[in-house]
């Protein structure tokens, strides 16, 4: 009955864990998530003035598929300011969240028999969305000793005349980890080099820490800016996650084949949400700031916690909002723990406490934990997992 195609797909296996989490809650059970990664912090009060400004003003029809050229203009000075990127209007699309984007660069880029190199540990959906392309995923393991960056060495060593594209996402989901400037440079030199397309996912470089700087690897040279495609949105910095705005901006003629492909699947982006989004980026960013200036603080609290639980090995993460810690120590010490899934469900049924096992992004020897939630539930969470796991120390 059903298609190879879906047939072949996972769900991702984030959201699995967040439903499960909340059908537990539903049911009365005092449940931590340290799963999804959504803000907790409410959208700035200025955005959801000027969605409800858009509703009054009755802009609530059909807009152009690619977004309102109001809002490509706001990203267009965005992306000016921030990343030092010049862009015109055909160069950049609004989609249905940053998620939405990639899936229209993959449709539009990709096909059967090309490959594209993907970093691991990854974001769980970029496997997937290469592959409904019809195209292949190559996997390149990162360690924790080089900040889980990819190196050159280990870049050029994956190519072949088949590789098409290679996707960076920087700071990580689900490492937590940002490159920094030498590595970005690097990367770049071969990607032109071997005529191979960056889709730099951009998502979380609102969120970083410790003097770390964000750098669009499209910002190191017109060059590597022909061969990339930035992907961001509005959902993590400004806390709006359901309003389903994404972006990216990239090559004219790859943004009409993205538009082409929008226009055949969802249209346009909500018209309010795109209202709502023009003022995200071009009202006042003190809630963006404020976001992450308590996120920065949740990030020790987290880190710091992990690391005094016996068999967690947790290196300091410097953007995004997760922590990543290896917890392959505990693995064997019991048939309840003897990967990150069994754990993951061990801490889940008796801990009441929900994480991310590293197999879902690649790495079975770690968890990710989310710290997009309150200071006492990390508190309280923490205390649960050290409980839980004493009697396996």
């Amino acid at each position: 009955m059903l298609s190879q195609r879906a047939r072949d797909i996972k769900p991702s296996p984030t959201l699995a864990i967040d439903s499960k989490a909340k059908a537990m809650k539903a049911e009365g059970h005092d449940v931590i998530s340290f799963g999804v990664g959504e803000p907790d912090f409410d959208t700035p009060e200025n955005v959801k003035e000027a969605a409800i400004k858009a509703i009054k003003d009755g802009f609530t029809k059909y807009t152009a598929v690619g977004g309102i050229d109001k809002l490509k203009d706001a990203i267009i000075a965005k992306l000016e300011k921030d990343n030092g990127l010049k862009y015109a209007r055909n160069e950049i699309i609004v989609s249905c969240g940053a998620k939405h984007s990639l899936y229209n660069i993959m449709q539009a880029l990709l096909g059967p028999g090309d490959e594209v190199i993907i970093p691991s540990p990854y974001w769980v959906s970029y496997p997937e969305q290469v592959s409904l392309a019809g195209a292949t995923p190559v996997f390149v393991r990162t360690t924790e000793q080089q900040g889980f960056m990819l190196t050159p060495e280990a870049f050029e060593k994956a190519v072949t005349p088949k590789t098409k594209a290679l996707i960076l996402n920087s700071p990580s989901n689900p490492t937590g980890f940002a490159y920094d400037r030498p590595a970005l440079e690097k990367i770049a030199r071969i990607a032109v080099r071997k005529n191979i397309y960056i889709i730099s996912d951009e998502i979380y470089e609102k969120l970083v820490y410790d003097g770390t700087q964000h750098i669009s690897i499209a910002s190191l040279g017109e060059d590597i800016k022909a061969m990339a495609i930035v992907v961001n949105g509005v959902s993590k910095s400004h806390a709006m996650t359901g309003w389903r705005i994404g972006y990216a901006a990239g090559p004219a003629q790859l943004v009409k084949a993205m538009t082409s492909i929008q226009s055949q699947s969802t249209s346009n982006p909500t018209s309010i949400a795109q209202m709502a989004a023009v003022e995200a980026l071009t009202g006042p960013q003190d809630s963006v700031l404020k976001m992450a200036a308590e996120f920065d603080k949740r990030r020790i609290r987290l880190w710091e916690g992990l690391n005094s639980i016996p068999g967690f090995e947790c290196r300091k993460p410097n953007g995004a909002f997760y922590a990543f810690p290896k917890t392959s120590a505990l693995y064997g010490k019991s048939p309840e723990i003897s990967s990150s899934s069994k754990l993951a469900m061990l801490l889940l049924e008796k801990a009441m406490v929900a994480v991310v096992p590293g197999d879902a992004f690649g790495d079975d020897d770690y968890i990710r934990l989310s710290y997009a939630t309150s200071m006492k539930d990390i508190d309280r969470g923490l205390e649960r997992i050290r409980k839980t796991l004493e009697p396996f120390a």
